[in-house]
């Protein structure tokens, strides 16, 4: 198979920001933590606290595991805090816990296109947007995922499922154009999600009168679903691995998606 990971990246970026002897965390954010703008904390250097972000950012391209930490800390990168940079830090003694993680694409794959969408509802302190998080397999080899900050305020757990899944959708529809080029043709794709009411929402979203204040726009994922194109199916939520894209989870749960997503360490 592939093996993909920066190991010497990572032990670079420890030993320039000197946490190559700092105290290893085993999961990149505790699940007690909630950034807000902290305006009453302490200033400080916003070159360095950028630096670590960006530095961060480009290590996502083979670590899926910090997506959800490194993209809350990034959304304070105007007028950090010391709590920020103290966010920022565990994530590198998670680093230094890890330096040798990266994706294992296993030859002998099976070539099934399915997903997981989820939603940490009203999870953002500032503004109480939701956060969507979404993966992408095919097989059980991880292929594209994301976790985004929701444009709009959910007003229930449903929606803010919903509009994930709608996002979800249309990735699921542009990797499908992709896939065509080189022969794979997928119908009733499986979108996991954890929330039952999102799943009959996307099956019959008009029949539900408090849904009408939802965007028109996610609504074109029952076209897709008449069509044929993909399905929505409920998935348990201590099973649903794209919770790690939406909060900070425990170590144990974190172990667990970690190795799901194909997170892995090869001598």
């Amino acid at each position: 198979g592939i093996f993909i990971n920066q190991s010497e990246y990572v032990k670079d970026l420890l030993k320039r920001f000197g946490m190559e002897n700092a105290k290893k965390s085993k999961t990149p954010m505790s699940t007690t933590t909630k950034l807000d703008k902290d305006e009453q904390g302490k200033p400080i250097d916003q070159k360095l606290y950028r630096s670590m972000i960006g530095s961060l950012l480009y290590l996502m391209a083979s670590r899926p595991d910090i997506l959800f930490s490194v993209c809350l800390c990034a959304r304070f990168q105007a007028c950090p805090k010391e709590s920020h940079l103290h966010a920022v830090k565990r994530i590198f003694k998670y680093l230094a816990y890890t330096p040798s993680l990266g994706l294992w694409y296993p030859r002998n794959s099976s070539f099934d296109l399915h997903t997981y969408s989820d939603a940490d509802f009203g999870g953002y302190k500032v503004d109480r947007k939701s956060t969507s998080g979404t993966c992408q397999f095919l097989g059980n080899m991880l292929i594209s995922w994301f976790s985004k900050k929701q444009n709009s305020v959910a007003l229930s757990t449903a929606e803010a499922e919903y509009i994930t899944a709608g996002s979800c959708c249309a990735q699921i529809m542009w990797m499908k154009q992709q896939l065509l080029d080189y022969g794979f043709n997928f119908e009733k794709v499986p979108i996991r999600c954890d929330n039952t009411s999102a799943i009959c929402l996307g099956k019959n979203p008009f029949h539900h009168s408090r849904t009408k204040h939802i965007d028109i726009r996610y609504h074109f994922i029952k076209d897709h679903i008449e069509i044929g194109d993909i399905e929505l199916v409920f998935v348990p939520t201590q099973e649903q691995v794209a919770d790690i894209f939406t909060k900070p989870l425990d170590e144990q749960t974190f172990s667990k998606f970690r190795m799901e997503l194909g997170l892995c360490e090869i001598e």
